[in-house]
């Protein structure tokens, strides 16, 4: 048993206050311009926390966010990879109308469980190992501007960074205080009908209707979910036509697709690119990748979950797992076969909603057995 417990309780009252200065860097993952000046200010933060790293990088996101990556050197071998996100998904001016509070235990605002909770508590865990001078591998940090999007600029360096990792630690909010060790894939698709436009009056024949052929796939396409394999699909956005009075030239729809098995996505590909109109005059077009490979138990993360467990018990802290329909950066380091534990940061619900929030009363144990999972290793 490590004494982190107690000194993360000492810490707790400076903890939040990080977590305040934080949560308001307001930090949309459209928004360059504040990603760029959360990314400067979140380096300094970091580097007041626990000193100016060993190594450091700071990836360009192009159109995106930049990544920073970290690294401070250990006294085992080895090292352990910390991912978390500053981008979030609410846009500039949210603070004004939902400015962060603390009632009853509960902090509230925007950013605050997905998931800049998670980045203090990942920072205060390197602190508490060095100050405690607890044995322990190098720790590698990578916070991305671009998760919320798909981690399309940051997906390599993820990819790249936990390459040879003891362990990858993703700080996304817990759920319901259970760690994560599944997740689902996430495909992103975009179907495309354009027809022939005419009066609906005075020619109701003469045109072809996008907006009645993709109708008819809208039907296809929900009936590709399949539950019971854990595979869901969703048309949540449709748009089309001109005016009720015109047969309509083109439609859209936008489709969410959920498998937890990764031989779902030959499924889906293959039905999707099979789309055809029932009006052999309207074409179809279909646009749109697998943005995440799901996150599926491996030996390694088996492994890891068992290590963290042991962790909790020492402490006499109850750890349970999970599986998630959403997506994480996760994803992409379990696709690899690599070990890694997700939901290492808060407790507390309301992702991308109005009612999000953490409970601060677990901040310090959450950092606490982070602190005591990266130590083991080193035993």
């Amino acid at each position: 048993m490590t004494p982190a417990p107690v000194w993360t309780r000492q810490a707790y009252p400076t903890m939040l206050d990080d977590l305040r200065r934080l949560v308001e860097l307001e930090s949309p993952s459209n928004d360059r311009q504040l990603l760029d000046r959360a990314f400067d200010a979140i380096n300094d933060w970091a580097v007041d926390r626990i000193g100016k790293p060993d190594e450091f990088t700071r990836h360009d996101g192009g159109a995106h966010g930049d990544v920073l990556e970290m690294t401070y050197h250990g006294t085992a071998p080895g090292f352990v990879l910390l991912v978390g996100h500053y981008d979030t998904v609410w846009p500039v001016g949210t603070l004004a109308d939902w400015p962060w509070q603390v009632i009853d235990g509960i902090a509230s605002a925007p950013g605050v469980f997905d998931m800049k909770t998670g980045l203090v508590q990942a920072v205060w865990a390197v602190r508490g190992l060095r100050e405690l001078g607890l044995p322990h591998p190098s720790v590698r940090l990578l916070f991305n501007g671009d998760e919320e999007i798909g981690s399309p600029a940051s997906r390599s360096h993820i990819e790249a960074a936990s390459d040879g990792a003891l362990a990858s630690l993703v700080f996304e909010g817990a759920i319901d205080g259970a760690v994560k060790t599944s997740r689902k894939g996430v495909g992103i698709f975009h179907v495309a009908t354009t027809g022939v436009e005419a009066h609906a009056g005075l020619d109701p024949t003469a045109g072809a209707s996008a907006v009645h052929a993709m109708a008819a796939l809208i039907t296809q396409i929900a009936a590709l979910g399949a539950p019971q394999r854990g595979t869901t699909v969703n048309v949540g956005l449709v748009n089309g036509g001109t005016g009720t009075n015109v047969t309509a030239g083109r439609a859209t729809c936008g489709i969410d697709v959920r498998v937890s098995d990764p031989a779902e996505m030959s499924r889906i590909d293959a039905a999707l690119t099979s789309l055809r109109s029932p009006d052999p005059r309207v074409s179809v077009e279909l646009t749109g990748e697998w943005n995440r490979p799901p996150m599926t138990p491996n030996p390694a993360s088996e492994d890891l979950f068992a290590r963290a467990y042991k962790v909790a018990i020492e402490h006499g802290w109850d750890l349970r797992e999970a599986g998630v329909g959403g997506a994480s950066d996760a994803n992409f380091i379990s696709a690899l076969g690599r070990p890694v534990l997700d939901g290492l940061g808060p407790v507390g619900a309301g992702s991308h909603s109005r009612s999000e929030h953490a409970i601060i009363d677990y901040i310090p144990e959450r950092t606490a057995l982070t602190i005591g999972l990266i130590s083991s290793f080193a035993h």
